[in-house]
């Protein structure tokens, strides 16, 4: 029996010049103390072909799954998150909403701190280094309020420039703000039709993946106090 525990970050390191800090914001340090928790735990960390593979059905994961992930594209990502999974060996996905690549987070400037989203070198340097890069949408607007069409566009577009501009198949997607619309037929459908195999949220520790429901998988959400332990000792 495989079970697999998601982790999913969003800004690693300090604060930007124009920033303050937030709960979102993980100190480098405590980042790579995350990271080594994970091995310390007997937690492999996968890799998105591992993932691929396993939602076919071709393989098995390990025991003890982990993927690590990151959601909007910041470049805090590139700049400090980046040197850690090298150092450590560890593979990623980071979910990239592709209208502000190269921007800022105008998506929840009512809530967050200004922040520079990765380029597109940025993101190709990334994927280059092991970080596979996936949708986020194109918009970032939560999926429960959006039309069926609207939700196509979002899936089709964010996925067709991703392909475009870096060259590598785009088939995993997280839910910008965790949200599935409930797990609606109309999100599934739009999934489908794009070629989505699976889609995050939040909303949950480790789980088996045979059996689960490849459009609404859980994520735990890592901030700087986050007990990893704790949540990871849920699978045992």
């Amino acid at each position: 029996m495989s079970t697999l525990a998601v982790l999913a970050y969003h800004k690693v390191g300090p604060p930007g010049p124009a920033a303050w800090e937030t709960w979102y914001y993980v100190p480098e340090q405590v980042f790579a103390d995350q990271i080594a928790t994970l091995s310390a735990c007997g937690w492999d960390v996968i890799e998105i072909s591992e993932l691929r593979a396993a939602l076919a059905g071709s393989s098995r994961l390990p025991e003890r799954a982990a993927l690590i992930t990151f959601d909007d594209g910041y470049r805090s990502v590139y700049q400090h998150a980046l040197p850690v999974l090298t150092r450590l060996g560890c593979p990623a996905l980071l979910f990239v909403p592709t209208d502000f690549v190269g921007g800022t987070n105008e998506f929840d400037s009512d809530v967050e701190p200004p922040e520079q989203m990765c380029h597109w070198a940025e993101l190709r340097e990334l994927s280059r280094s092991g970080v596979a890069v996936q949708s986020h949408g194109k918009t970032h607007r939560a999926f429960s309020d959006l039309s069926a069409a609207e939700l196509r566009q979002e899936v089709a577009a964010s996925k067709a420039a991703l392909e475009a501009r870096l060259e590598g198949a785009v088939d995993i997607l997280a839910y910008p703000y965790g949200d599935d619309a409930d797990g609606a037929d109309d999100v599934r459908a739009a999934l489908a039709e794009s070629g989505y195999r699976a889609a995050f949220g939040y909303g949950g520790g480790p789980f088996e993946l045979a059996g689960a429901d490849p459009y609404r998988l859980a994520r735990i959400a890592m901030g700087p106090d986050t007990d990893l332990p704790a949540e990871l000792s849920a699978a045992e």
